[in-house]
């Protein structure tokens, strides 16, 4: 599943090619992704120019003229791809737009996945995305912001950082570094953080997920032009690497269940006491 890093680069590219662009053709042939009546959607959006492109977490907001947003979120292994006039699009997609220009893109989802279609004036009620928290790219995601989050929190700190209504598009894949670079063992309670622990985490946060962006996102996703990104499993310091030894003193990292999800951990240097 794409996380914030890919989705961040989507949403650049999609913002380069296709804000200013008008609709003109719209294929929706997966009932279930959508949120209103295929038919409805359709009628809804054609003619309508994109205004800008942003995302939050792991949805891409494209904000429409006049006055609708349409949010994509991409489920697992979903491709969104651009095409041009020159191109031919992918042959197997659920959702397929064309402006006016004969540019557009098609989305082929994997396995779920959602294109939802909502009023500008309505976007606050919106289930999905209302109740997302900051994005770590977000200019007000400050130092302070972050230590406010956490006060007088008591969960664990890597269930903390899942869950999209705290903090919106870090997953279980590049929190495995953001943890081990802030010598945190995922089941650390909030409240045993001293403020050098919250600063350090801050800090790997930021830096592990800019790197993502930095380097195109994850090796087995493709980004708007098809290109994978280029971090691979071996540009990862402990996640996916069990049984390799640990960048900075060489005990072997461990592979051990936390909750409904598997860390990757050096058990020296992420011990869970405080």
């Amino acid at each position: 599943m794409p996380e914030l890093p890919e989705i961040t680069v989507i949403a650049r590219q999609m913002g380069k090619e296709i804000i200013g662009k008008r609709i003109g053709d719209i294929e929706a042939k997966q009932p279930k992704n959508l949120n209103i009546p295929a038919s409805k959607f359709v009628k809804t959006v054609k003619g309508k120019t994109v205004k800008d492109v942003s995302n939050k977490g792991k949805w891409l907001f494209l904000r429409l003229d006049p006055a609708y947003y349409m949010l994509i979120n991409l489920g697992m292994g979903a491709e969104i791809l651009y095409f041009t006039p020159n191109q031919r699009p992918q042959e197997k997609y659920q959702f397929k737009l064309v402006f006016s220009d004969r540019t557009g893109f098609t989305i082929n989802f994997q396995w779920f996945g959602y294109i939802h279609l909502v009023q500008e004036e309505d976007l606050t009620k919106h289930k999905l995305t209302s109740q997302l928290g900051i994005s770590p790219t977000d200019e007000k995601f400050t130092r302070q912001y972050f230590k406010k989050l956490l006060a007088e929190r008591k969960t664990g700190i890597k269930s903390f950082l899942l869950d999209q209504k705290n903090i919106a598009g870090i997953g279980n894949v590049y929190i495995q570094d953001i943890l081990f670079k802030a010598k945190l063992h995922p089941n650390r309670k909030i409240s045993t953080l001293s403020e050098r622990d919250i600063n350090g985490l801050y800090n790997a946060i930021l830096e592990v997920l800019n790197r993502g962006i930095q380097l195109g996102g994850l090796a087995y996703e493709t980004d708007f032009y098809g290109q994978r990104g280029r971090l691979t499993i071996d540009g990862f310091l402990v996640g996916y690497k069990a049984g390799k030894p640990c960048p900075l003193c060489n005990t072997p990292i461990e592979k051990i269940r936390t909750g409904n999800t598997s860390s990757y951990i050096c058990p020296k240097c992420q011990k869970l006491e405080s």
